[in-house]
């Protein structure tokens, strides 16, 4: 494990960017940037298209460490390249940004009010291709529907037990039960959230260290036991479907939490603005996000 990154993740100013939409949702990610479905023919060319827009995010001269910790990835992202190196290479030599890589392979059915992760075949080659490519940790996404405190206890014991072999592996696991945001009883989803994340927590060993990323909580500061638990080393939020005006306002609310943004970051880049209007709008809105981390 790279110590620097680590110092990074754990103590440094700034928040992390998820730039690691995949196959069900590569074409709605391109919509929001201007690239409709009839400008691609099959998969190949709609992952070279996104591909195109999130080269041109990365080496944007905003998008550097002052402000980003990290990005997460795609796994085709991954394999890559941006500028003749291996994308991973290229956010940490020449921008300074840790590399993470989304390895989970989406969502199950929706069943007693959750979306648990599907299978994910081959997960140790796909560990050992991320340690070679300089792969820092990891991301996995499951979904809460509703509050059904089995079904919770459910998804969270899957994402430790994944998140264990991917500790294994010498890799930071970021566990990520999101909470639909748009649920009828989300307060009372996330106070069963946090007691079974402090339940996995207390179990984990000495040296063994977790991210979690969460939907921004209903009540402000509800999530500081996390924040502050000595196995958690960073507690990020995802937007959830927030507009970036709103997940921004949230977070101030939040001390503590950072963000982890994919919509709520590409928020208002278009395929169609000049090099110089897609900087000035990625950089402010870097700039919002920034300032809502490390109020």
């Amino acid at each position: 494990m790279n110590d620097k990154q680590r110092d990074i993740m754990k103590n440094g100013k700034g928040f992390v960017a998820a730039l690691d939409q995949s196959g069900g949702s590569t074409p709605k990610a391109l919509l929001g940037y201007g690239v409709t479905e009839d400008k691609y023919k099959n998969d190949e060319e709609m992952f070279d298209l996104v591909h195109e827009m999130r080269t041109r995010i990365i080496t944007s001269p905003g998008f550097n460490s002052d402000h980003i910790l990290a990005a997460i990835l795609f796994e085709q992202t991954m394999d890559r390249k941006i500028e003749g190196k291996f994308t991973s290479d290229y956010l940490w030599e020449e921008k300074g940004i840790v590399p993470i890589l989304k390895v989970d392979k989406g969502l199950a059915d929706e069943e007693d009010g959750v979306q648990l992760m599907k299978p994910i075949p081959e997960l140790r080659e796909l560990l050992d291709r991320a340690v070679e490519k300089g792969i820092y940790g990891t991301k996995m996404r499951s979904v809460i529907k509703k509050a059904n405190p089995e079904s919770i206890k459910r998804i969270v014991q899957q994402q430790f037990e994944i998140g264990i072999q991917i500790m294994a592996n010498s890799l930071v696991p970021i566990i990520e039960p999101e909470v639909d945001i748009n649920s009828s009883d989300k307060r009372e989803s996330e106070e069963i959230l946090k007691k079974e994340i402090l339940e996995q927590l207390n179990t984990l060993k000495e040296g063994q260290e977790v991210m979690l990323k969460l939907s921004i909580p209903s009540e402000a500061g509800f999530y500081t036991e996390l924040i502050e638990h000595p196995r958690v080393m960073r507690v990020v939020a995802l937007s959830g479907g927030y507009s970036r005006e709103d997940a921004v306002r949230l977070l101030y609310e939040n001390p503590g939490l950072i963000a982890s943004f994919s919509r709520a970051l590409v928020e208002g880049l278009s395929v169609d603005q000049s090099d110089e209007e897609f900087n000035d709008m990625l950089s402010n809105s870097i700039s919002q996000i920034y300032n809502a981390s490390i109020a």
